[in-house]
């Protein structure tokens, strides 16, 4: 396994980029650490698979370097870095049988017999394949495929990583909680290096120990499920984890804090001198519907808001709100009740935050890509 760093690391598709939009990746730079559980989240088109594809050697960066253990490996081929990459759809070899597609890179190598043979039947077991091992390859289904594809990096002892390219797109939806087990399994045992690309949340929470958030062609943050939830750095970060999303109201700065739809939210004094200290006219509050807090009587920290829709969710309740111009959502338990056309909403201080220019004002915008 091996420690992986990307420094000053951009990339673009255009032989002469004229700006930031010309740019899959962004100027960036990011360590995934030895022996690390990783997730690399985002929606379609932010720069997820050009990335995984720069690290395992399949794609030159137009900029910076890929360290594998503080060695560059810019010019090395995706054999020579030793990576195992698993795809979107499942690579095997109808022709052969699934022990020979799991030994194929052990027979490559050089590996004895006894070895190959060992080691196939540890990860046949592991992913549960034994019953199709002496069968075909060409009459497995969707799942088995997949299985045997991340098996064909798992056999290998010299690997660096496994780099999983949204491996669970083609798997049958009653199995797919089941594999991300199986794969969360596999590197506590073997403390493999594994970085999962996924558009998925709930994969990327189910299978990683820390996620890294990308957003047009940069990691807007790295840190742990609960960090991305309970302290977004980013808009977007906000808007992307959680069901439902971050509220997020654009606002303008008084005296006192900031005010939207003569609604007037006071801020700290340390809020209100690093937003005055940036300058800038973007600024938005984002609080979390889970952290929204519905009251029938009035309180000098809440304001009457109108009730537009309750959906009941069997475990929990998500209720729209107007306040002011501002539509917004609350998620509250089942068993809290909503009576009524209006109610008073209240943020609470220390789950209220503030953004200038998407990113959240008392975080350095340099430590959501490190």
């Amino acid at each position: 396994m091996a420690e992986i760093q990307l420094k000053s690391l951009a990339h673009s598709y255009s032989r002469h980029p004229e700006g930031p939009g010309d740019y899959a990746i962004r100027q960036m730079s990011h360590t995934w650490h030895k022996g690390g559980a990783y997730a690399l989240l985002g929606p379609s088109g932010c720069g997820k698979t050009t990335m995984l594809n720069i690290i395992s050697g399949l794609l030159a960066p137009s900029e910076g370097d890929v360290m594998f253990d503080n060695v560059r490996v810019n010019e090395l081929s995706p054999k020579d870095r030793n990576i195992a990459q698993v795809f979107q759809f499942p690579v095997v070899y109808d022709s052969m049988t699934v022990f020979d597609n799991l030994a194929f890179p052990l027979k490559n190598a050089g590996i004895p017999k006894a070895r190959i043979e060992a080691k196939v039947e540890e990860i046949a077991a592991i992913l549960e394949l034994e019953p199709v091992l002496r069968k075909k390859a060409k009459g497995l289904t969707a799942d088995e495929k997949q299985k045997v594809s991340m098996g064909r990096g798992l056999v290998r002892d010299d690997v660096s990583a496994i780099l999983f390219d949204e491996p669970l797109t083609v798997i049958d939806p009653q199995l797919k909680w089941k594999l991300r087990r199986k794969l969360k399994q596999i590197h506590e045992q073997f403390n493999i290096t594994m970085v999962y690309v996924t558009h998925d949340q709930l994969e990327a929470s189910t299978f990683a120990d820390k996620i890294a958030v990308m957003y047009d062609g940069q990691i807007v943050q790295f840190g742990t499920p609960r960090e991305l939830f309970e302290r977004p750095n980013h808009t977007f970060v906000g808007f992307f984890i959680g069901s439902p999303g971050m509220n997020l109201i654009d606002v303008s700065v008084t005296e006192q804090g900031v005010r939207f739809d003569d609604i007037d939210v006071p801020l700290d004094d340390g809020q209100k001198q690093r937003i005055a200290a940036t300058g800038s006219s973007n600024i938005k509050l984002g609080i979390r519907p889970e952290f929204v807090q519905l009251t029938a009587a009035p309180a000098d920290d809440t304001w009457p808001c109108r009730i537009l829709d309750v959906e009941d969710l069997g475990t929990y309740k998500i209720v729209t709100l107007q306040l002011g111009e501002q539509r917004l959502k609350a998620r509250i338990d089942e068993d809290q009740m909503i009576s009524g056309d209006t109610l008073h909403v209240g943020f609470p201080r220390q789950w209220l935050k503030v953004y200038v220019d998407e990113f959240l004002v008392d975080e350095q915008t340099e430590e959501a890509q490190s």
